[in-house]
This record gives structure tokens, C-alpha cells and sequence, in this order.
């Protein structure tokens, strides 16, 4: 069974209305901000929208499929929760400078796990940028009183980015999504954001948005790196390596005509993303599935190949076995 799901649809103050475009929504609501493609969030779970289980929630899905579904690994660390978080971002404006925390840090303030995550830019604003990460070392107290003097940005890398960017942000790396970008992002099933700096805009009700500067300031990561964007060749067909991380293994697949996937080993779901053209996924029971740009499906772990027909490039993400350890 190849498995396709309901967008969930977040409103948010920096929201525009690219994803409805991209995924042609009718009727879409303003200021969406993201797209939830498959999430196992508290209160935000997925639900089926094709095939035979079609209306089953995610959590449904994995209760009956069980390891079939996740693969046994996965199965026996996770439970019945899925994962990973899957969506589609577009940022009319900033989003604030934030940070994540790790597991061990999260966990100590009751959270179930930290959030890594990555960014992959689709066609974006030409004036598009974001930023990622530290220009130079900082020490706790610098950081404390760049905030106190709204001076933070001056700390921070920024990169004006293009379709086809690639960023890993492990947890601890500060950064914001910048006006006019529009992304994929996988990361781990969190949702812990520590907002640092929210460029003194107010809300709907003209108020300013909460800041959490002294978690934030426990979660950081102060070492600064000469650079922090995911540096790739791409191949003209098949498959180019993008971020293999503890919490996902990801992949870009760029297809002409056709190829194939194998998967036996894994012994992990997979999640395919269009992030251009269209074509056909074809897993080896015979089940196919159209997909086109702005979808996203999500294929059980008894998926052995996986042929790709059509012209398109396919992002392909999937927890490999020592995932999280």
C-alpha cells in the first residue's frame, strides 16, 4: 500500500499562500504558514485520504501494520508513535530566531525528545534568505546581552538561498527562516521551539509573542562552524545522498524517465516528497500512486523496490536502524 495523507494546514503570524498553490488547495485559509504532511503531533495526527484505510488516522495505521508499517527496529524503539514530522513551510515574513533543544535537555524540562531537523528550499522569492547558525563563538553571557540589546542577528550566518539548498540543523543551532522562502522540512516528532528574538512584531491581539531566552540559552550550541549549508553534487539520474543523521537518512532522487529504488534492508517505512515535475511510485505488490509537486506519500517497511516513472525529483527519507541512539 503506498499512503497518502490530508494536509494539515497552520495559520500562523508569518504564514502566506504559496502552499495552497503549490498543493492546490481550493479555499485554503490566509496566512498559512505550514503544511503538516504526515505528523503523529498530539491533536495534529494525520488522516488517510486514499485507498482502503482511507479516513484511519496515522496512529490507526501503525496499531494495525505495526513493524510491517515501521519496520521492526523502528517498531521497538517507537511504539505506535510515528517518528518523524513531515511539512511544507512558506515564511512571507521572518520566523523568529529560535533554537532547539537536544533529547537530554528537553527531556530535563519534560518533553518526550529535542528536535533535529533539515531544510530543503523549493522555488523561493529571489530576495529569499535565512539564518543559520553562528558567525563566531559565543560564550552564554555574549549571547545574554546581544538579546538584551536586540543585537542577536549580528551574531548569526545568513545565506540568501535558492531552490535545491540544503541545511542540516541539528538541535542547538540557532536560526530562522527568512521572508520568501519556501521549504521542505523533516525533522524529529517534536514540537519544542525556544523563540530568542521575534524582531518586536505583535500578534493579532497587538501583543508581543512570548520569548524564552533562558531556555534557549541552556540549549544552544556556542561553537560556531565555517559553514552550515549541506554541500551535495547532484547526479543528472538516480539517487544523490542529502543528510544522514542520527534521526533520518535523506535522499534526492532526480528522475527522466524511470529507476528503481531497493529497499529490502532498510527495515524502515519511507516517505517520498515531489519537490518537482510529476510521474508514478510503483512498489513491488503493484500498488502505483500518481504523485506530483507538493506531494507527499508514505510507504510501508515490506516495501522491497520502488520504481519511479515519469519526470520529476522525489525526495526519499526514511529512520535508519540505529536512528536516535
Amino acid at each position: 500500500m503506498i499512503y497518502q495523507f490530508q494536509p494539515i494546514l497552520k495559520q500562523t503570524l508569518w504564514g502566506g499562500d504559496k502552499i495552497a498553490t503549490l498543493k492546490n488547495i481550493k479555499d485554503a485559509p490566509t496566512h498559512v504558514g505550514e503544511s503538516w504532511e504526515i505528523s503523529g503531533i498530539e491533536n495534529s495526527v494525520s488522516v488517510v485520504s486514499n485507498g482502503p484505510e482511507k479516513g484511519m488516522t496515522l496512529t490507526q495505521l501503525i496499531e494495525k501494520h505495526g513493524p510491517d508499517l515501521l519496520g521492526q527496529r523502528n517498531y521497538e524503539r517507537f511504539g505506535t508513535e510515528f517518528p518523524l514530522l513531515i511539512k511544507i513551510i512558506d515564511a512571507c515574513q521572518p520566523l523568529s530566531i529560535q533554537v532547539h533543544p537536544n533529547d537530554e535537555t528537553a527531556r530535563a524540562h519534560g518533553h518526550a525528545r529535542g528536535k533535529s531537523e533539515m531544510w530543503y528550499m523549493l522555488p523561493s522569492e529571489p530576495e529569499a534568505s535565512m539564518y543559520v547558525g553562528l558567525k563566531n563563538d559565543l560564550t552564554p553571557d555574549n549571547f545574554m546581552n546581544m538579546v538584551a540589546d536586540n543585537t542577536i542577528c549580528d551574531a548569526l550566518m545568513r545565506y540568501n538561498v535558492s531552490v535545491g539548498d540544503c541545511f542540516y540543523l541539528p538541535a542547538g543551532r540557532i536560526h530562522s527562516i527568512g521572508a520568501g522562502c519556501l521549504l521542505v522540512e523533516i525533522q524529529q516528532t517534536a514540537d519544542v521551539t525556544y523563540r530568542i528574538y521575534d524582531f518586536n512584531r505583535r500578534d493579532s491581539n497587538g501583543n508581543l509573542r512570548p520569548l524564552h531566552v533562558d531556555l534557549a540559552a541552556e540549549s544552544i550550541d556556542y561553537q560556531a562552524q565555517p559553514d552550515y549549508k549541506t554541500k551535495y553534487t547532484l547526479t543528472n539520474s538516480g539517487c544523490t545522498p542529502l543528510v544522514d543523521c542520527p534521526y533520518f537518512t535523506t535522499s534526492l532522487w532526480t528522475i527522466s524517465h524511470n529507476d528503481l529504488m531497493e529497499c529490502s534492508d532498510l527495515d524502515s517505512f519511507i516517505v517520498l516528497i515531489c519537490t518537482a515535475g510529476s510521474g508514478s511510485i510503483i512498489e513491488n505488490k503493484g500498488c502505483e500512486q500518481h504523485i506530483t509537486t507538493g506531494d507527499t506519500l508514505l510507504l510501508p517497511a515490506t516495501t522491497n523496490e520502488i520504481e519511479f516513472r515519469g519526470n520529476m525529483q522525489v525526495i526519499e527519507t526514511h529512520v535508519a536502524q540505529d536512528a536516535g541512539k
